[in-house]
């Protein structure tokens, strides 16, 4: 019975081992690879040999080490070793993953996960190694898909810069899903905006945002990193915008009649040899920004449906991005154009005064000054301030306050009307609600205003004050006292009650503008004022000086913007200025013309300066002998520009208009306008002054055409 029952047994064990057998070599999914002692390739099942893209029963009788380079492995080495170390240890490996790559066209790729198992007799012989492999290349994928995607929620848009965002994008395509990678977003979108359908019209202008190469950080792309690009009609960029759908192109045919070799994209796109591209629209929130666009050319596997997937999938992650970097460089630009006129600015060079400032900023905003050249080598200085807290403070109102401000002044107001017209701006009830920018109204934080002219010509310093300290006079033996500026009400506050203090200062006085943040108490600046000074370095800079007073005053804590603003004035000696009154008589237009053109001569003023100046004159004067009745008044400033008046007893304001070429007269402001760098007209005691500047080295007319300009007038 047991001799019988064991035979049976045997039997059925043989019999399921060739099923097994049989099942392994002819119905497993899993391909089976026999090595012999030597690892040579002796046997493979049906599942290795129907694998198309890698013909393993064609190379029976080969080395693993030639099969592996066959197939393009990248770590042959570990694989082999691996393999002896099977072999002679007899231990088990599983899971071994690496990566093949088919030789044929198109290229494939397959990730293999490999057991390598050791065969042997039951006497223990060694006769080789066994691998079964697994293709695991969608598993293998779509797990290296979503590590891309995971990090690129965490590594793109890690600033609100497009063009950070865009680089970010790139790097993190490249080459993990292509060779090469381009962003183009709209110029628009750059500028803060949004981009409109009719922004995208054919001709739009796209730039050059993002850039990766696979051939290295320093090649450049066509177009380069920010230069502006189009997309010709009849290609696939211009479809995928269009369209706005996503566009695969498996295999680039290089014979394409997009391609164009005398455009400098195509060209580039085959001498790199580009044979498969991905190319994505930028949409976020409904609008599109622009367009991405995935090239192969060292990867030699086309792009798919599942890479274009995967590519949708990034650039809606970047598109998102890049929209809210949009969005906040709108918000910045709008915050630099409203903020930006809070800040200190550049001080000008003028005849009138020397000028140092010195800034310092608290985050609250409000503080401000400015300095406004005026006609006759005139300068307003002009200082303000708001008691609003941080978060209080409404930097559109301040900006628009200074705007009406720089706009009264180009009509030569008095400071006192000045101040006045600004209160009744500020007292205007707004149709706004509370909150939104507008100048400052009485439900909102009251904002201080000092307004100074200087006349260099005269010395005379004229000031009025809404609400801001009056400014201290430092004269040049050192003593220090506050101007008597009558003090009215903050803008928008109370009744507009504002009065000009007027005072003729020395020559080398210096005028201190500040704000109570830097300095609460003038009279204690007064008594420490002339110490300070003294203990200075010998003959500091205006600069240097107005550096070490703003430290030496500001509190330890500063909680609001300080600002000091020095401002040393200038005289305008006999030899700068010239002065003659006329008789109203047409006769004196021939005159003037002559005594000014000798005044310029001894000036030793160009002679183009001269006739251009003549000709001002003589249609600014005949003007006056038309219109006014009584004497006319011509003078001449020669300071960091030159500047001719012409006052009359007449007080209207004459306008500037083009006549017809039918017109005999009407000419004399135009011809004016095009002589002059500007011209303007203020009131005076009785009747008014028109008055023209112009730069001391006169540039060529506008209309004249580059290759005629003379020579030393600014051409190349």
């Amino acid at each position: 019975m047991t001799d019988g029952y064991g035979s049976k047994a045997d039997s059925a064990g043989e019999e399921l081992g060739d099923a097994l057998l049989d099942a392994l070599f002819s119905r497993s999914p899993a391909g089976l690879h026999i090595y012999d002692r030597h690892l040579r390739l002796v046997r493979v099942n049906t599942a290795a040999r129907m694998m198309r893209d890698f013909p393993i029963d064609r190379m029976i009788g080969c080395s693993l080490s030639e099969i592996l380079l066959a197939f393009d492995v990248s770590d042959r080495g570990v694989i082999e070793r691996t393999a002896r170390r099977v072999l002679e240890s007899g231990s088990p490996v599983f899971d071994l993953a690496f990566r093949l790559r088919s030789r044929r066209e198109p290229t494939v790729d397959a990730v293999v996960s490999a057991t390598v198992l050791r065969l042997q007799r039951a006497d223990g012989t060694v006769l080789g190694v066994a691998a079964a492999l697994t293709d695991v290349t969608a598993r293998a994928r779509a797990e290296a898909d979503l590590r891309l995607l995971n990090e690129a929620a965490t590594r793109v848009g890690t600033t609100l810069d497009v063009f950070r965002t865009a680089a970010e994008f790139s790097d993190l395509a490249v080459p993990r899903l292509a060779d090469t990678v381009t962003v183009d977003v709209y110029d628009t979108v750059v500028r803060g905006h949004a981009p409109t359908p009719e922004s995208r019209d054919q001709g739009a202008a796209l730039r050059r945002a993002g850039f990766r190469s696979a051939a290295g950080p320093e090649y450049q792309g066509v177009p380069k990193m920010g230069e502006i690009t189009t997309y010709p009609p009849a290609t696939p960029y211009r479809a995928a915008l269009d369209t706005l759908a996503p566009r695969l192109i498996g295999r680039l045919n290089p014979d394409a009649s997009w391609l164009d070799a005398d455009r400098r994209r195509g060209t580039r796109i085959l001498a790199a040899g580009v044979h498969s591209m991905l190319l994505v629209p930028i949409r976020a929130r409904g609008l599109v920004l622009g367009l991405a666009c995935f090239y192969r050319w060292r990867n030699q596997t086309p792009f798919d449906d599942k890479d274009l997937a995967l590519a949708e999938q990034l650039t809606t992650h970047a598109a998102l991005c890049l929209d809210n970097a949009r969005q906040y460089g709108r918000e910045r630009s709008t915050a630099r154009i409203l903020t930006g006129r809070l800040t200190p600015p550049e001080t000008p060079r003028a005849a009138a005064v020397d000028l140092a400032h010195t800034y310092l900023p608290a985050g609250t905003g409000g503080a401000w000054f400015d300095v406004i050249p005026l006609s006759g080598a005139r300068i307003a200085l002009v200082a303000g301030d708001t008691s609003a807290e941080a978060d209080a403070a409404d930097p559109a109102a301040m900006g628009e306050l200074r705007a009406a401000i720089e706009a009264l002044s180009d009509l030569d107001l008095p400071p006192d009307e000045i101040l006045e017209r600004l209160h009744d701006l500020a007292s205007r009830p707004q149709p706004v609600p509370a909150g939104t920018p507008g100048l400052p109204a009485s439900d909102t934080a009251p904002a201080s205003c000092l307004y100074v002219v200087y006349d260099p010509a005269t010395r005379l310093c004229t000031a009025a004050s809404a609400g801001h300290p009056a400014p201290l006079l430092l004269h040049p033996g050192g003593q220090v006292e506050t101007l008597d500026v009558a003090p009215g009400p903050p803008l928008g506050q109370g009744i507009a009650d504002y009065r000009a203090t007027e005072r003729a200062l020395p020559a080398g006085s210096t005028l201190m503008l500040y704000n109570t943040a830097l300095l609460a108490d003038p009279t204690a600046m007064e008594r420490s004022l002339p110490s300070r000074i003294a203990d200075a370095a010998p003959g500091p800079s205006l600069q240097a000086l107005c550096d070490s007073l703003a430290l030496d005053l500001v509190a330890d804590r500063l909680e609001h913007d300080a600002f000091l603003l020095l401002a040393r004035t200038r005289a305008l000696g006999p030899d700068q200025t010239r002065v003659w009154t006329f008789p109203n008589n047409p006769a004196i237009v021939s005159l003037a013309r002559k005594t000014i053109s000798a005044q310029l001569a001894d000036w030793e003023v160009g002679p183009d300066l001269v006739d251009n100046t003549a000709l001002i004159v003589s249609e600014l004067v005949t003007n006056a002998v038309r219109y006014a009745k009584g004497p006319i008044r011509l003078r001449l400033i020669l300071g960091d520009t030159l500047t001719c008046e012409v006052a009359d007893d007449s007080s209207t304001a004459p306008h500037l208009r083009r006549a017809l070429d039918t017109d005999e007269n009407g000419r004399g402001l135009f011809i004016t306008a095009q002589l002059t760098r500007r011209w303007g007209v203020r009131g005076v005691s009785r009747g008014k002054a028109i008055w023209a500047e112009q730069e001391l080295v006169p540039s060529p007319p506008a209309s004249m055409p580059q290759e005629q300009a003379p020579v030393g007038a600014g051409t190349p």
